[in-house]
């Protein structure tokens, strides 16, 4: 098991860890897929449960219409399959929070049997929300609670695997009581409650427990990272950085568990070197999902920019307005940015754009913001883009055209730029796991 080469590596003392890429996005997926093919590394990508879920989730995926959707994209680039680790983020009753738990638990059963019977190795165990009839003890529930539940969760994943076990890889799991918030969320450093060292034990000891109770000694022993709050977090317009000062007391209580380390939720936007710092700190997967897709609107926007200046006087040639393509979409669907920015009318303008919560991302995939897309990356590919235009709107990619590390092409423009974010997470995991 590949995760398992990183687990020996880990314990024999070398400070690495691996990168877990949260998306969803073609582009991102497929820059992913060619770094790691580049350097040598194996990859993990990971579908979220309010993406991809046996109803289809907002990217319209099941867990084995995604499964084929990233195989697609490998078959496409060569990238072998043996590389690739497929893992499941925040699996459980998020999605229903807002019905009584006997449904909402139900539907989570069935999501997990989906995920693990597609081929996903990797299972996050999320089972931290407060579900509608659950008492609300100030918006949390007991790790008592919410570890059983994950027991509960976990039969179903083993149950699956039992009955499929010539097909498919034993799961792996991660655990947690203090899960930060899906996509960050907090801006204000006050409103973080650090997971203490008690509290880690304490979700330690009440999840060996509860897989022991329900028989599962040997999937006990498949847990391979507990979630916790280290204080990093992202909002629309705010990056809290990494603390190692403030985590001396969780490094030194999970150096006493055998086999088990961190997983760190909501990295986008960190410092290479706290992230460094993360990782020499016993949080051994990193997860960066936004960000990715923050460098690649970046990306297409400077494109987009690089289109108007050529064709600007070519009445012969249908620009793509991927500007206001995106604008129409998002007004007429807001639930996935409305709510989630303060401010005046122009602020919360400005923010659905170019916030750091990157809710833009959501509106990708939308058959016309897709088509507008392609459209403008057709328009580009057919010219020769001056030199001299890519240096106004795309400077770093100017720079490794001009060394000759990628060619003129609008779509090496946008998966270098997405490396850009790889590439640190490269250098703070140590290359992650070779193979």
């Amino acid at each position: 098991m590949i995760i398992s080469k990183l687990l020996n590596k880990l314990n024999a003392g070398k400070k690495i860890g691996i990168t877990s890429v949260c998306s969803a996005n073609k582009f991102v997926i497929e820059a992913a897929m060619k770094h790691a093919k580049k350097n040598k590394y194996n990859l993990l990508i990971e579908s979220t449960s309010n993406q991809v879920d046996q109803f289809g989730g907002y990217t319209t995926m099941t867990p084995n219409a995604f499964v084929s959707y990233v195989y697609t994209i490998a078959n496409k680039i060569e990238f072998p399959l043996d590389n690739l680790i497929l893992g499941g983020d925040h699996l459980g009753p998020n999605v229903w929070r807002n019905i009584d738990s006997y449904k909402a638990m139900k539907n989570a059963e069935d999501q997990i049997a989906a995920y693990v019977s597609a081929g996903y190795t990797k299972i996050h165990l999320d089972t931290s929300f407060v579900l509608a009839d659950d008492e609300n003890n100030n918006g949390r529930l007991s790790a008592k609670t919410i570890t059983e539940r994950a027991a509960r969760l976990c039969m179903v994943a083993e149950k699956v695997f039992k009955e499929n076990s010539n097909t498919i890889s034993k799961p792996i799991y991660v655990i947690g009581t203090d899960v930060p918030i899906p996509g960050g969320a907090i801006d204000n450093e006050e409103e973080i409650k650090l997971t203490t060292p008690e509290e880690l034990e304490e979700t330690i000891e009440l999840s060996r427990k509860a897989f022991y109770t329900q028989g599962l000694e040997e999937a006990w022993d498949r847990v391979i990272a507990v979630v916790v709050q280290p204080g990093v977090e992202f909002s629309d317009s705010k990056v809290l950085p990494y603390s190692s000062e403030k985590n001396i007391g969780l490094k030194k209580k999970i150096e006493s568990y055998k086999n088990i380390y961190f997983e760190a939720h909501s990295t986008d936007y960190q410092k290479n070197d706290d992230l460094i710092k993360m990782v020499e700190d016993h949080f051994a997967i990193l997860k960066v999902g936004p960000w990715l897709t923050f460098a690649m609107r970046e990306a297409l926007f400077s494109l987009n920019l690089i289109e108007n200046q050529i064709f600007k006087n070519k009445n012969s040639v249908e620009v793509s307005n991927l500007d206001k393509v995106l604008e129409v979409e998002m007004n007429k669907n807001p639930n996935y940015w409305k709510g989630h920015y303060k401010g005046t009318k122009d602020e919360i303008e400005l923010a659905k754009i170019y916030s750091y919560s990157d809710r833009i991302r959501y509106y990708w995939s939308n058959k016309n913001v897709d088509a507008s897309v392609e459209k403008m990356l057709s328009n580009l590919e057919r010219v020769n883009i001056s030199e001299s235009l890519i240096s106004q709107f795309l400077p770093n990619q100017y720079k490794e055209l001009r060394e000759g590390l990628i060619e003129n092409n609008p779509r090496d423009f946008v998966q270098s730029k997405i490396t850009e974010v790889l590439a640190v997470y490269q250098s703070a995991t140590g290359g992650n796991i070779e193979k």
